[in-house]
């Protein structure tokens, strides 16, 4: 193979290159070393290259980077909202995980700390981009409705997650403006006000334009949900195609699904059970049997060797490897879609008390099961009716923890069944005995964690109640 000199030195480390070129320039006696070493770095944007429409663009293309890292691009509370619910069991090596699945959350997670601070960086990040569009492209509304988008999504994501005291910052500003601490239900708000801006200002009718308002209109209802206006998030979506979805893709040259890369690559996830340990005998209570239901929305095994005659470890080398086929290495994964739409409708009938309309909703959706991930499900059959309320709010949340499976919904259920409800943490949440030793604790949120202290604003969560 044939490599280019530029190719070649940039495989040394900086010091060693430098060391390289002074001893040629020892030789041939008429390079400039200031010169050379102050050559400029074409992968670093700095400020008077992001004034211009390409730097507009260019921040635009981070903001959505860093979004897709916040769902799916990386670890993040899609997948720790996954372990604190009863979504994915722990099977890594990683204390953070154990005792997140545990419900013993400990302030100082170094996990959350960092998913804390990546959703904080897309509100950030859409800011910077936001500004620079309103400036040098304040015709592509399209781009700024999606960065409003982005923000709404962020702050969306902080309220469903995480305790009730969260500091939005603002980290456009130099130095920082801190937050103060703000309830979940003020979260919401904020992210309904940036999810109207996206509605608002996208205004074209392009297909783009189109998907940004639809997508908009979706996480909006989804904040409603969370302030208990179920009754506007179902009118919100009215219309929108079952099909539509707006998603975040991967390619194996910036990135995995991380659903598949956690889950079924690495093992440090396996796929959540009713029943729980190596020998299935720790019964886990309120937790829905994803594992061991065989629901085709969820194709799931233990991951076998040697012809099937030995069942694997997860990375643990402990617990037995169950992993799901719902997404691959580069499977698009939806950041909101029509099973959304349809799912709020339903949740509207059934609070407004027509539950036939609700089971009408669900077995439509069953009889023309939609594509997800990987699968198209097959062999859905109709749903009857419950007789009791209580167990057709289960039967519409149970459905829906199958069709939004680890795509950060589930958590922020768990939460609203508690806290509109009026369920209890010890008849929504896993209890019992964990697999990993002792029993399952009390946490029902993930924590703003003690580097927000910080922020001298913030003392802690003002309270971990859902």
């Amino acid at each position: 193979m044939t490599t280019s000199p530029m190719t070649f030195a940039r495989r040394w480390p900086r010091s060693m290159a430098v060391a390289i070129t002074l001893a040629s320039c020892g030789v041939l006696s008429s390079c400039n070393t200031k010169t050379l070493l102050e050559a400029d770095d074409p992968d670093l944007v700095t400020q008077p290259n992001v004034n211009s429409i390409e730097g507009a663009l260019a921040l635009r293309s981070g903001a959505l980077d860093r979004f897709r890292n916040m769902t799916g691009g990386a670890e993040s509370t899609w997948l720790f909202g996954g372990l604190l619910a009863d979504e994915w069991s722990t099977s890594s090596t990683f204390v953070q995980n154990d005792e997140t699945d545990q419900r013993r959350i400990s302030l100082d997670n170094g996990s959350i700390t960092g998913f804390l601070r990546n959703i904080s960086r897309v509100r950030t990040a859409a800011n910077q981009a936001n500004d620079a569009l309103r400036q040098y492209q304040p015709t592509n509304t399209s781009a700024i409705g999606e960065m409003y988008l982005a923000r709404g999504f962020a702050e969306f994501q902080l309220a469903s997650d995480f305790c009730n005291g969260i500091p939005l910052s603002d980290g456009t500003t130099s130095p920082v403006t801190y937050g103060t601490p703000k309830t979940n239900a003020e979260v919401f708000a904020v992210a309904l006000a940036s999810l109207d801006s996206a509605i608002a200002i996208t205004t074209g009718t392009d297909a783009f334009s189109v998907q940004i308002k639809t997508a908009a209109r979706i996480a909006r209802s989804r904040v409603l949900l969370g302030l208990n206006r179920i009754s506007d998030a179902g009118a919100g979506v009215a219309g929108i195609a079952t099909l539509f979805s707006y998603d975040h893709t991967f390619v194996t040259t910036t990135g995995d699904n991380v659903i598949w890369g956690q889950g079924a690559s690495a093992r440090r996830y396996t796929v959540g059970d009713s029943l729980e340990g190596n020998a299935r005998n720790l019964l886990v209570k309120n937790a829905i049997p994803f594992y061991s239901s065989r629901d085709p929305r969820l194709p799931s095994a233990y991951t076998t060797q040697n012809a099937g005659k030995d069942t694997v470890k997860s990375q643990d080398g402990l617990t037995y490897s169950r992993t799901t086929t719902l997404y691959a290495r580069s499977t698009s994964l939806p950041v909101t879609n029509g099973i959304d739409a349809r799912l709020i409708e339903a949740e509207a009938a059934l609070k407004a008390g027509d539950a036939a309309g609700m089971l009408a909703i669900l077995n439509a959706l069953r009889a023309a099961p939609p594509k997800i991930g990987e699968i198209t499900p097959t062999g859905l059959a109709p749903l009857a009716l419950p007789a009791t309320a209580d167990a057709q709010l289960d039967l519409l949340f149970r459905e829906k923890a199958y069709w939004t499976f680890s795509r950060g919904q589930r958590l922020g259920d768990l939460r609203r069944l508690i806290r509109q409800y009026g369920r209890t943490p010890d008849n929504t949440f896993p209890v019992g005995t964990h697999y990993r030793g002792g029993t399952y604790g009390g946490d029902v949120n993930l924590p703003v964690v003690t580097d927000e202290l910080n922020n001298p604003n913030f003392k802690g969560c003002v309270n971990r109640s859902a």
